[in-house]
């Protein structure tokens, strides 16, 4: 029976340790695939299928990927959500009895990898495990490339899929329950594109999740590392990190602190909201260009730039620290000169954080090593810049900011200023780092000189002009003659090689020249790596001061980018309130007025507050403003939050716990959901989970349905946020149901406002300007004609309209609005019909004719008579019909 090759057996053996990934198999130059997956890896990376002898009767598939070009295809197959587990060579196959040694060295994921070219150097690349035990969800999230590591605890669904959708992990591991728990993960995997894999129920064991938390922290208690109370969480947390153990096989240095943190510190924002706002991508292209985020960008650095997409997807609720980040954006926007300095010392600064992450996995190359030097050496500028800022949020960053000289010094003494990529190739230890390493160097500069005399000699001994000393890596150094040559050869030169019109000898002196330069070249070569590796891991071991001084960094770039904005902008800095007012005067969209040409966008003002002003019913025609204008109300309030200046004349905003939006809406046919029901699942979500805190934006409410249905739906979600016994939320609603305004009056915290708007005949001009007043009219025909519909369709539409009357509508509206206070007087049963809600549905447009045969006196008609006044009434009917 036929027997796989020792080698090929060696391939099985580790395979079955790694079922789930494809494994690459180092052979040579090359990572090799065998069987399934040199299928799947053909496939999915475009590159040829061959086969390889392997033992059996049939050749086992077989393709390879060189080792020096490994990243591009590794990103590749991770960014396809596989797992690849990296068996290397153990040892040198030149020196290796029998089979070489080969080991699983790492086991790249979509979470886990360190490779710049796939990773954005704006977004942080986060891993998030799952422990659903009872009904708590424990959440542990890490980004190795940046040593990122948190924990909490979340006790409801839609909760947990908001922090999903924020943090939008590449990767998410969880246990068997999670499965069980109603998460839609289809949905999770098909349209938010996350890795989901379940781990085997020993990750999530509690002593091994406890111990494995202990021993990496060098603690001996959860109470220790502040998460004592969240047993949940701890099982979340101790699961991610041994799964990363497990699959990155190294210590993981770069996670030295594992932070607590609870969603109420900060303002919650749903996927609905951050997606509606376009914080930091926009709803159609999903592309950073028409976002907030690419308004507020302007960072030096890639810390930076991640540190501010963090924050501006969750603002701060607490005064003093909104007010503290606005004192050193101030500071910062008034000291132009002193701003611009820092940011020209950060221009060269490159990402610390996952350089220092490639220290700790022991792949960071010379090269990096210098870009860690050049931005070490800007540091001290930085420092003696922030010495002179008052602001205490600056005075805080430089005390977290460490020079790290000590460092810097090491790099600069030991590294070459501009070392080769390979690290075993020589040319990397500075000249005066190490006596050893320059004295073999001249040893090998020396050899030169020898070969060249020894050359010299060779030609005067036996008169050969065009002798030569050359050297290949079969055969080492060796004497070249041609043939024309070739009776001059003195006996004590020995053949080595015959070529076509040369022959190549060596001789004794050759040889022990030989011995001697290669032998200083290895013994160099070695050495410089060895040294290289002293000072890498030198610099690894200095994780918390180098990620401390890291995270200042990205502060201070964060605020500087803020600062600069808000110069260029003219953005003003908010006052902060605890009192729920919302005052903004001349308020402007600050991403559609970077869109629009000059100075041409028309500033609005906005009050709100928790008393007489809680909710504004904004009315007017498609195309006007009113979607702008709400969101430019949202991302003002947002953007204070963060600590931002705002684009305003001038603004006093009261903090809110969480913003919700209901702006537009789109079938969801993947999960089989129309118009209508995305826009009721949202509705219900919000007036679930706002508070009297929160500010609400609300657009087009109920238009998803019938008039009557979408009217009812619209005007009791009204009266539910204004009773601030059942929610009392600050709210912006726009709506096309001008019966709406009725509200104004009857529920003394409604107030309308309307887009103002200037016709001329049968065309209409946007004004775009919010004033007090309801609009009496969609204008939707002129937003036709401004559409480009045909001209027949316009005026076929003019005509029905002046057929269609909505007076009896109204009245109906009125009567209710009347009635309201009546109504609320009964007793509420929730298993009644509302008949003043079902008194909308009542057709009451043919009163008149009823009324008319009513007082028709039957007995003095004439047949004639009867047949005319049928013939009446019945054209008035066809006639509304």
């Amino acid at each position: 029976m036929a027997e796989l090759t020792p080698m090929m057996q060696q391939y099985v053996d580790t395979k079955k340790q790694y079922k789930d990934c494809i494994l690459f198999y180092r052979l040579g130059d090359f990572y090799e695939m065998f069987f399934e997956d040199a299928i799947t890896a053909s496939r999915e990376l475009e590159i040829t299928l061959t086969g390889k002898n392997c033992g059996l009767e049939e050749r086992a598939p077989m393709c390879g990927v060189p080792y020096h070009a490994v990243d591009s295809y590794l990103s590749r197959l991770v960014k396809k959500g596989y797992k690849v587990a990296i068996c290397e060579q153990m040892e040198d196959p030149a020196t290796a009895k029998g089979l070489v040694k080969r080991e699983v060295v790492r086991i790249v994921t979509p979470g886990t990898t360190v490779d710049p070219q796939a990773l954005d150097e704006t977004k942080n690349n986060y891993i998030m495990c799952v422990a659903y035990i009872g009904d708590t969800y424990g959440v542990s999230v890490a980004d190795v490339t940046t040593g990122e590591y948190f924990v909490t605890e979340i006790g409801d669904s839609s909760m947990l899929f908001d922090e999903i959708t924020h943090l939008m992990p590449s990767e998410l591991i969880c246990n068997e329950a999670f499965y069980m728990s109603g998460m839609d993960l289809d949905d999770l995997k098909e349209r938010l594109g996350i890795t989901i894999y379940a781990l085997d129920a020993w990750y999530f064991d509690d002593a091994i999740c406890r111990r494995t938390l202990e021993e990496h922290f060098k603690v001996s208690s959860m109470e220790s590392l502040g998460i004592g109370d969240f047993d949940c969480g701890v099982i979340g947390a101790g699961a991610l990190l041994v799964y990363l153990k497990e699959t990155q096989k190294t210590d993981l240095a770069q996670l030295s602190h594992l932070t607590r943190y609870v969603t109420g510190k900060y303002m919650v924002l749903d996927s609905s909201t951050r997606r509606n706002l376009e914080l930091s991508e926009t709803l159609r292209e999903k592309q950073k260009r028409g976002s907030l985020l690419w308004v507020l960008d302007k960072t030096k650095t890639a810390m930076g730039a991640r540190m501010l997409r963090k924050q501006l997807e969750q603002p701060l609720i607490d005064k003093k620290q909104i007010e503290k980040r606005l004192d050193a954006v101030e500071e910062l926007k008034d000291n132009a000169i002193c701003r611009e300095e820092i940011r020209e010392y950060l221009t060269p600064v490159y990402d610390l954080e996952r350089l220092l992450s490639k220290i700790t996995y022991k792949s960071a190359n010379p090269r990096d090593l210098t870009a860690f030097y050049s931005s070490l050496s800007m540091l001290p500028h930085i420092r003696c810049i922030l010495e002179d800022l008052k602001a205490p949020l600056l005075q805080e960053i430089l005390e977290e900011m460490d020079a790290l000289e000590d460092i810097c010094d090491l790099i600069g003494r030991a590294i070459c200023e501009e070392p080769p990529l390979a690290m075993k190739e020589g040319g990397i230890i500075r000249e005066g780092y190490s006596e050893e390493v320059d004295r073999l160097r001249n040893a090998k500069t020396e050899g030169k000189d020898w070969l060249a005399k020894l050359e010299e000699e060779e030609r005067e001994k036996t008169g050969i002009k065009n002798l030569r000393i050359k050297f290949n890596k079969v055969f080492g150094y060796y004497l070249e003659v041609t043939n024309s040559f070739k009776n001059l050869v003195p006996d004590y030169y020995t053949r080595k090689q015959t070529l076509a019109n040369a022959e190549r000898y060596i001789t004794p002196r050759l040889k022990e020249l030989e011995d001697t330069i290669l032998g200083a070249e290895d013994k160099l070569y070695a050495l410089e790596y060895e040294l290289y590796c002293e000072v890498r891991d030198t610099v690894g071991k200095e994780v918390v001061r180098i990620q401390n001084t890291a995270k200042a960094v990205a502060q201070l770039d964060m605020l500087a980018s803020l600062a600069v904005v808000a110069e260029r902008n003219r953005y003003v800095r908010p006052k902060i309130n605890e009192k729920g007012v919302i005052n903004i005067k001349d308020g402007r969209h600050p991403v559609v007025e970077k869109m629009i040409p000059g100075d041409m966008f028309i500033a609005n003002d906005t009050y709100l507050d928790d008393k007489k002003d809680r909710i504004s019913i904004i009315t007017g025609p498609n195309m006007a403003g009113k979607s702008t204008y709400m969101r430019q109300t949202a991302l003002i309030v947002l953007m204070a939050q963060v600590g931002s200046f705002v684009p305003a004349a001038s603004a006093d905003i009261g903090i809110v716990d969480r913003i919700f939006t209901r702006v537009g809406a789109s079938d969801d046919l993947a999960s089989g959901q129309s118009t209508f029901m995305v826009e009721m699942t949202e509705v219900a979500n919000i007036l679930r989970n706002a508070t009297r805190h929160s500010l609400l934006i609300l657009d087009e409410i109920g238009r998803g349905t019938s008039t009557f249905d979408g009217l009812s739906i619209a005007w009791a979600v009204v009266e539910h946020i204004s009773n601030t016994k059942l929610l009392g939320a600050k709210t912006l609603f726009a709506t096309h149901y001008h019966e709406l305004t009725e509200l104004e009056g009857k529920i003394d915290n409604v107030h309308n406002y309307c887009i103002a708007v200037k016709e001329k005949g049968d065309d209409i001009v946007f004004l775009r300007k919010i004033v007090k007043g309801g609009a009496d009219r969609s204008y939707g025909i002129q937003v036709a004609k401004l559409a480009g519909v045909p001209d027949p369709v316009i005026e076929r539409a003019k005509e029905i309209a002046e057929e269609l009357s909505y007076a009896d509508i109204t009245t109906r509206v009125k009567d209710i609005a009347s009635a309201g206070k009546e109504t609320k007087k009964k007793a509420k049963k929730y298993d009644e019909v509302d008949l003043a809600q079902m008194s909308l549905f009542d057709t009451v447009r043919d009163d008149d004719v009823l009324e008319e045969i009513k007082n028709l006196d039957v007995s003095h008609l004439t047949p004639i008579d009867a047949l005319n006044t049928l013939y009446q009434l019945q054209n008035k009917l066809k006639n509304r019909w």
